[in-house]
């Protein structure tokens, strides 16, 4: 009862943050103005004033790509740290993030004319790492390690192709970056109508299989005498995880340690069951990306900097943080 009761109340504390944050956001920016203008512009839906437009065309789009992206990379590490039962596992470490960029690259590289079509490529792509890891891991044998270790190698891989190609076609070095980086300057909501539909398709997943995950937990000899198919359900989560990521990435590129970071800070606020880890990574995951938009749009006013940038500011910290926590644990 104390366990639910505090889930409840750490969920409404997020609600409440996100709300605030998203409302800073859309009045926050290098279009400067007063709350009477803010409020004024709330009304104008159809976009008759200045402020109107900036509203509901700029900033807006912006929000919710941050909120749909945050909530599939947070979701996304949350089920891959748990199937693979390594807390430092994310996006970037199975290789959904090298699969995007690799064909992004490669699209740029042979077909210029598509550029349009990025997000298209970048989630092809992930997905096809996806399954190459499912693959071979499948042949070898769907451990927890095994899955870890094939999607390090594809990584390495897929990087030297990245490295190999702007060696061979500069001219696209400008146009990969933009999308290494991770940034939301120019979503649109006709970005957003797939992926959104995916990031849903992949929580309401990742909830049926909750119960499944949680049994995971307990090791693959234990779950597979409680009557789970480990190699099955290790599968589809992989799948969900790798499509709530490539969603994210399709429009808002390679933003990093969302996946990481928002699952440990659930843990912070939440118990480790997987109905609850979900969800909540989901909402800290947008809060982490909608706070680092905000930030890029309005600490260097009127210049902006990609979220991905503040993302990786405070990643990289955070994730040496985990590695000495984890050293001192192990030492005692």
């Amino acid at each position: 009862m104390e366990s639910s009761r505090r889930n409840l109340k750490n969920t409404i504390l997020c609600g409440i943050v996100l709300l605030v944050l998203c409302l800073l956001s859309l009045r926050l920016g290098s279009a400067k103005m007063t709350w009477q203008e803010f409020f004024r512009a709330l009304s104008d839906t159809n976009k008759q004033t200045p402020f109107g437009v900036i509203l509901y065309s700029v900033r807006l789009p912006r929000i919710a790509g941050a909120i749909i992206s945050g909530a599939g990379l947070g979701m996304s590490g949350a089920i891959l740290q748990t199937i693979v039962g390594n807390k430092m596992a994310s996006p970037n470490l199975v290789g959904v993030n090298s699969g995007a960029g690799f064909a992004v690259i490669v699209s740029l590289s042979l077909f210029p004319s598509l550029f349009a079509f990025t997000p298209f490529f970048a989630m092809v792509g992930a997905f096809v790492a996806t399954l190459f890891i499912i693959g071979l891991s499948k042949k070898i044998g769907m451990t927890r390690n095994t899955v870890i270790l094939v999607g390090l190698a594809l990584s390495s891989i897929l990087s030297a192709g990245i490295s190999l190609v702007t060696l061979l076609d500069s001219d696209i070095l400008v146009s990969y970056n933009a999308f290494s980086i991770g940034s939301l300057s120019s979503v649109s909501f006709d970005d957003l109508y797939i992926p959104f539909f995916m990031v849903v398709l992949s929580l309401i997943t990742g909830l049926i299989m909750a119960d499944k995950l949680d049994i995971l937990t307990l090791g693959d000899s234990t779950a597979h005498s409680l009557g789970i198919n480990v190699n099955r359900t290790r599968m589809i989560c992989m799948l969900v995880a790798s499509a709530c990521a490539s969603a994210a990435v399709s429009f808002a590129g390679l933003l990093g340690f969302v996946g990481l970071m928002a699952p440990h800070i659930a843990r912070f606020f939440f118990d480790e069951r997987a109905k609850h880890m979900i969800p909540s990574s989901a909402v800290i995951g947008a809060v982490l990306v909608v706070i680092s938009d905000l930030m890029g749009r309005t600490l260097f006013s009127p210049s902006e900097l990609p979220a991905g940038i503040f993302l990786a500011l405070s990643g990289a910290p955070f994730f040496l943080l985990l590695l000495i926590a984890g050293r001192r644990n192990h030492n005692a």
